[in-house]
C-alpha cells in the first residue's frame, strides 16, 4: 500500500484553502478528520481537489489510540465515514493518548514505553482497524519529556506496535528531529533502526527552540536541520510522499510556496508550485 502519487503535498486547512487550490502540481493533501463532516458531503474545496485527481488523506487527532480505555466507537465510525466520503486510500492517527478517566488533555501526549502501553495501543488499533474500510498509518509524536521506567527505546517501541498491528508508519521527520534534540541523541541513528519500508507517507513541519527545548509548533518555517534529515531519509528509503504541516501563523502565499519548494529540493521530488 502507498499513496498513488509520489511527491510533495500540504495539509489542507480552511485558512490556506485558496493557496492550496492554486498549487498547479499538487497531487496529495491531508485533512484533519475531526475538522470535517462526512455527511452530507465534505467541504466543496476538498471535493474540487478530488475532482482534479488530488488524493485526500484523513488524519485523526482525537482517537486516543494509546489510552488505557477502549477507543470510542463513535470516533472510529466518524473516521471511517470520512475516509469513505473522500475515497481515501488510507487514514492516519497517532501513537499517543489525548484523554484519560474522561478528562480531555487537548493535546497529544506521549506514551510510557512499556509492555503494558504497547498492549493497550495494539488493542485499540485492532478495534479501529476492524471498522475502517482502508489501512491505517500510525505517527510517533514529538515529546518534550519521557516517562520514567521505560522498558523499550523509541525504535523498539514503534516497531513492536507496527509489527503487532500490521499498521503502516506515518513518519514525521520533524518529530524525529525534535525528540533527538530534546534527548541529546542522534536522529540519523534512530532512522537507521526504524522500519522505513513501512512508511506510508512523511510529515514535515517547522518548530522553535525555547530554553534549550525544541517545540514542534507547526507555526514556524521548516528549519535547515529538518530539511537535511529529509535527505538522510531519502538516501535510506524514498518515501512515497512528503507533506508540509502548517497550523497557524500562516505566511504569505509566496513564502509558503518557497517552503514547499525547499522540501522538494531536499527530497529530489518535482516542485508543485
Amino acid at each position: 500500500m502507498s499513496l498513488p502519487q509520489l511527491g510533495v503535498g500540504i495539509g489542507w486547512r480552511p485558512d490556506i484553502a485558496g493557496i492550496v487550490a492554486d498549487l498547479p502540481g499538487l497531487r496529495f493533501v491531508e485533512v484533519v478528520a475531526e475538522s470535517i463532516t462526512a455527511n452530507p458531503s465534505p467541504p466543496e474545496m476538498l471535493t474540487a481537489l478530488r475532482e482534479r485527481g488530488v488524493t485526500v488523506v484523513p488524519h485523526g487527532v482525537r482517537l486516543s489510540l494509546g489510552g488505557a480505555e477502549p477507543v470510542e466507537a463513535a470516533r472510529v465510525t466518524h473516521l471511517a465515514r470520512v475516509a469513505e466520503s473522500l475515497s481515501a486510500p488510507l487514514v492516519s492517527e497517532h501513537i499517543a493518548f489525548v484523554r484519560a478517566g474522561g478528562v480531555e488533555a487537548g493535546h497529544l501526549l506521549p506514551l510510557p514505553r512499556t509492555r503494558d502501553a504497547v498492549d493497550a495501543m495494539v488493542a485499540n488499533v485492532r478495534r479501529t482497524q476492524a471498522e475502517l474500510p482502508v489501512p491505517i498509518a500510525l505517527e510517533p509524536i514529538a515529546a518534550i519529556f519521557d516517562w520514567p521506567d521505560d522498558e523499550l527505546d523509541e525504535a523498539a517501541f514503534i516497531t513492536e506496535i507496527l509489527d503487532r498491528t500490521d499498521a503502516w508508519l506515518l513518519l514525521d521527520i520533524a518529530n524525529i528531529y525534535a525528540n533527538a534534540h530534546n534527548r541529546g541523541t542522534d536522529p540519523v541513528a534512530l532512522l537507521d533502526r526504524l522500519p522505513l519500508e513501512r512508511i506510508a507517507y512523511t510529515h514535515v513541519a517547522g518548530g522553535s527552540e525555547h530554553d534549550g527545548i525544541y517545540h514542534d509548533t507547526h507555526t514556524d518555517p521548516v528549519p535547515a536541520p529538518v530539511l537535511d534529515l529529509i535527505g538522510e531519509l531519502c538516501a535510506r528509503h524514498r518515501p512515497p510522499a512528503l507533506l508540509l504541516e502548517r497550523d497557524g501563523r500562516y505566511p504569505p502565499a509566496e513564502l509558503l510556496r518557497r517552503e514547499l519548494d525547499a522540501i522538494s529540493a531536499a527530497s529530489g521530488y518535482p516542485v508543485i508550485t
